[in-house]
């Protein structure tokens, strides 16, 4: 027996909320996978053959560097350790994995949550120990984006220990957002490029007005679309959550292009 239409249309918009946020998730799966086999062709297959002055072979910030033996390792760890870090991060935001292997789940976390406080502090002390950065307006952005995550993991961490698990789970899936600010930080340029045919408030310094904004953006706007999810989810407002839906999809669409414009631009030419 069918329920009746009315609650069909009361339905539809908390369904149509929730398959925004799996379009979402499919759509940064899709490139975050791209990223992972990036990382493991190139700087992995170098590492492994002991190329390490290769990884120079495209354009990078302070990447090798001879006779600074813990940068290169430092360097080298945050990059093959990102691999990690974005495969498990994707599989703890899958809900039957979660369900079905509960202790995978607690040991992927565990093992995610140490590894975002490792290259946080590492990212960070990449940037202001090593100098890994074009300007000093382009190092503050990623510095904050790093203690978000120090700030995140502690605070997951602590809803985890108290057995709070729905305010665990929001924290960590802001955790999730802050750790792949590096990721969105690509995504969004190339998204940025392409929409403008160019460049457009660039500059070789990161630091014109686009570069800012999206140096910011990077970590902040997928906050945002995680707070305005969740409020969306929590709201008896049809309009909100349909709104919402929205707001995400338009959001899975640019992050779509920026993908895009990752493998066909940034990362592909050099496999």
């Amino acid at each position: 027996m069918q329920p009746p239409r009315h609650q069909l249309s009361a339905r539809l918009p908390g369904k149509a909320l929730k398959t925004s946020g799996v379009i979402w998730y499919l759509t940064a799966a899709a490139g975050q996978l791209a990223f992972i086999y990036y990382i493991l062709v190139y700087y992995g297959g170098r590492t492994a053959r002991g190329e390490y002055a290769a990884w120079n072979d495209r354009p990078i910030i302070m990447g090798y560097a001879e006779g600074d033996l813990l940068g290169n390792i430092m360097f080298a760890l945050h990059v093959l350790l990102a691999a990690v870090i974005t495969f498990g991060g994707l599989m703890q935001l899958i809900p039957p994995l979660r369900r079905r292997f509960p202790a995978l789940h607690r040991w992927n976390g565990r093992l995610f949550m140490a590894l975002a406080v490792f290259m946080a502090i590492g990212g960070i002390w990449l940037v202001w120990g090593r100098g890994a950065f074009l300007s000093v307006s382009s190092g503050i952005p990623t510095t904050i984006n790093g203690i978000l995550i120090l700030i995140f993991a502690g605070i997951a961490l602590r809803y985890a220990i108290r057995r709070q698990i729905d305010q665990h789970r929001q924290w960590a899936m802001r955790l999730f957002m802050a750790v792949n600010g590096v990721w969105f930080f690509r995504v969004m340029i190339m998204a940025w490029i392409i929409g403008n045919q160019g460049p457009r408030g660039m500059n070789s310094t990161l630091s014109g007005p686009a570069d800012f904004a999206i140096s910011y953006g990077s970590f902040l706007l997928p906050l945002l679309g995680l707070e305005i999810y969740f409020a969306a989810t929590r709201s008896q407002s049809a309009g909100a959550k349909l709104a919402a839906a929205g707001f995400v999809l338009l959001m899975s669409a640019l992050m779509a292009l920026g993908i895009f414009g990752t493998i066909t631009r940034m990362w592909g030419p050099y496999l």
